[in-house]
């Protein structure tokens, strides 16, 4: 495929070996490609500093490169400190939301905006007649839960998917969401009905946790960086790298 990285060509063989480990990747071939190109030059990097051992294997090499090269500050009790102030959603044990939905499932004979529509539709009338919602949910929604009424129980967070998740555990006691929720499986219109508080766990008991959450951020920024400082310094012939688009900097 007329691949070079500093003068050195890339065999199409070492592509299509690289090419099954990212078979669930949106571009299988072009994830594959920046992640031998970047490995390529991690590896060339490496020898020039002379970080790579006669007989070493390749990933020791880049190990031993990023550790010299990506230098990252350890996260104090300020920074900690004012993360867990940010989020306390992340240390909160026992919190519970037990809501009902009406989904209106996306399907080849039921397009996106015709089924916004009638969501819009749906959600006006629950605005004005809430007490129709079980009425409605019987009549409407395309879950399983449609025949109690659209009842999910009791949900716990991160036991739906993220965006539906979000809106459930921000909503109050006894509300409507003030629009459709877009997920996945389509459109919900949500309701929460009763709220448990969960409990805050204590900052100390989180301190170490949150300090490892930082540092591991902290390096990903830093490997992130140096990988595009080699490649705006790199002769890269035969494809123009994204960075962001591999796992090494993920």
């Amino acid at each position: 495929m007329g691949l070079s990285v500093n003068g050195v060509d890339i065999d199409d063989h070492v592509i299509e070996r690289e090419l099954a480990h990212h078979q669930h990747a949106d571009n299988p071939l072009k994830q594959s490609v920046h992640e031998v190109v970047l490995r390529t030059l991690l590896l060339q990097e490496a020898d020039r500093l002379g970080l790579c051992m006669l007989g070493e294997d390749e990933d020791a090499c880049i190990e031993a490169l990023l550790a010299s090269e990506v230098k990252v500050p350890q996260a104090d009790d300020a920074a900690c400190s004012r993360y867990y102030a940010a989020n306390p959603q992340q240390f909160t044990n026992g919190e519970l939301v037990e809501a009902r939905h009406i989904l209106f499932q996306v399907t080849p004979n039921a397009p996106l905006e015709l089924l916004r529509e009638t969501a819009d539709a749906v959600l006006a009338t629950l605005k004005a007649a809430p007490e129709r919602f079980d009425e409605l949910a019987r009549q409407y929604s395309n879950c399983p839960s449609g025949a109690v009424g659209g009842s999910l129980g009791q949900l716990a967070r991160g036991q739906c998917v993220p965006e539906f998740d979000a809106v459930v555990f921000r909503l109050e006691q006894g509300r409507l969401a003030e629009r459709p929720v877009e997920t996945r499986f389509g459109l919900h219109i949500v309701q929460v009905q009763r709220r448990v508080a969960g409990r805050l766990l204590p900052f100390e008991a989180v301190r170490e946790r949150i300090a490892d959450y930082l540092a591991t951020a902290a390096w990903q920024r830093g490997v992130h960086q140096y990988l595009q400082l080699l490649v705006g310094r790199a002769d890269v012939q035969g494809v123009t790298l994204e960075g962001a688009a591999t796992p090494l900097v993920q």
